[in-house]
């Protein structure tokens, strides 16, 4: 047991921060966001072309993700379509550094060249 301890804390331990933006989005997030479908929250691909047409800049992409998911809120949302179609994101409990890490994987992820073969 101590051995996979230590094996996993090495393993994470050496995971570059966009791999660990990746673990954590894809064992947290597409629970409810798709990559690429619509199905009980919005397609990342979605979401990520919405935010990247507000916020072009890396760091302020990730502040605004990052500082909504951690508290949403829908008068700052910047998809009230979406709100309207799936409702009001439920408060999730991440701290504010593993919501970055999510927000700058899902800045530098374009789902659409990842699934380039898929019709949507």
């Amino acid at each position: 047991m101590k051995k996979q301890l230590a094996a996993l804390l090495f393993l994470l331990g050496s995971l570059e921060a966009n791999d660990m933006g990746s673990l954590l989005f894809h064992g947290n997030c597409v629970t409810c966001h798709y990559e690429l479908e619509n199905k009980s929250a919005p397609a990342m691909i979605h979401v990520r072309e919405r935010y990247l047409q507000a916020f072009p800049k890396k760091e302020d992409f990730v502040s605004f993700m990052s500082t909504w998911v951690m508290h949403p809120n829908e008068e700052r949302s910047i998809m009230q379509d979406a709100i309207a179609k799936y409702e009001l994101m439920p408060q999730l409990a991440f701290e504010k550094d593993v919501l970055e890490d999510i927000a700058e994987y899902i800045y530098e992820t374009d789902f659409r060249k990842i699934h380039k073969n898929h019709n949507y």
